[in-house]
């Protein structure tokens, strides 16, 4: 199976570039299911249920959230009415919205997505990611209960996320990072047969800082002063994330590649 896994969607230069070359990637690369992080996608600050709309009808067949999941007020509505919107699994039990689904895939096949925040450096005390995600996938056994897995760990702190790739090794097709918006150069298979990258990047405007206009950050580096909002950078976007093949009988990875499309970064494409 082919497995497509983009970070975090920031602004509309970020969402526009994935409308646009999402269909195209799919026949390109011939993919059989792709998740798409959209949590930065209105205006940098949390996403709409219109904008989730138009990333699945491009191609997606997930959308994750992170932990601006609320941000946007209408998307508490979103969560319930369209399954394919995922917000971390370890927030409030309360919350609407599921962590952890099971998708359809082509030719009968199963895809399990769960998404966790981490706690290392975070704003809020998070739920334990270790035990909900174990939890989850304990629900769904690679190449028994489903074809293929990704988790998606949404935290700060490499560390965290390197040991979220160990604790799931050999129980996840793909575990990848996001929250940080810059694509690390370690995507690899572990040993037991997972795909790992520490994080997807983003899919937004590189010139920038992290995604937003390079004024009001600086200006708070420099200054220590809070001045204007954050607004998103609005230049040529680079798709940025992670593709993964899979072993049919077991679900576990056989090759994991960077990708990267447009704007301002080195272009990168899986070799098929």
């Amino acid at each position: 199976m082919r497995l497509l896994y983009l970070g975090d969607v920031v602004g509309r230069s970020g969402r526009d570039a994935v409308v646009a070359e999402l269909p195209g990637l799919r026949a390109r690369l011939r993919l059989d299911f792709v998740a798409v992080n959209a949590e930065n996608a209105a205006g940098g600050f949390g996403c709409t249920g219109k904008i989730a709309e138009d990333i699945l009808a491009a191609g997606a067949d997930a959308v994750t959230l992170g932990d601006h999941a609320f941000d946007q007020k209408d998307m508490l509505q979103a969560l319930d009415r369209e399954p394919r919107i995922l917000r971390p699994l370890n927030i409030a039990r309360a919350a609407p919205g599921a962590g952890f689904r099971i998708f359809p895939a082509p030719r009968g096949r199963k895809v399990a997505v769960a998404v966790a925040l981490g706690r290392v450096f975070m704003s809020k005390p998070y739920d334990d990611p270790f035990s909900a995600l174990d939890a989850a996938l304990k629900a769904a056994p690679l190449g028994a209960g489903v074809d293929a897995a990704i988790v998606e760990i949404h935290a700060e702190a490499t560390s965290e996320k390197m040991a979220t790739g160990w604790w799931l090794d050999g129980r996840a097709s793909l575990v990848v990072g996001a929250h940080t918006h810059v694509p690390t150069s370690d995507a690899m298979i572990l040993p037991k047969g997972t795909a790992y990258q520490t994080d997807a990047g983003m899919c937004g405007d590189y010139l920038s800082v992290i995604g937003m206009d390079r004024k009001e950050p600086l200006r708070r580096f420099v200054t220590g002063m809070t001045g204007d909002r954050f607004e998103p950078a609005s230049g040529p976007a680079t798709l940025s994330g992670v593709f993964v093949e899979t072993d049919d009988a077991t679900g576990r990875a056989r090759s994991v590649a960077p990708l990267r499309l447009g704007g301002a970064l080195a272009p990168s494409l899986p070799d098929l």
